[in-house]
């Protein structure tokens, strides 16, 4: 199977993942969910706005499911 290439939206999306996962590995979670920091998270919070960002192709919105 070809790996796809990703345009630049995919790219960040998948670092902020990445650090979002690396964060969760460190608090030995699975989830930000049984974290105590979820609702003042700057990795959780950049990692949603990457996934918007990754959706709308960075235009604020507009973007289809």
């Amino acid at each position: 199977m070809a790996q796809e290439t990703l345009d630049v939206w995919q790219q960040a999306l998948a670092e902020k993942k990445y650090e979002l996962e690396a964060c969760q590995r460190s608090r030995q979670l699975t989830s930000c969910m049984a974290c105590e920091n979820i609702l003042d998270c700057d990795v959780r919070e950049s990692y949603v706005k990457a996934v918007y960002d990754s959706m709308s192709k960075g235009t604020g919105g507009g973007f289809e499911f």
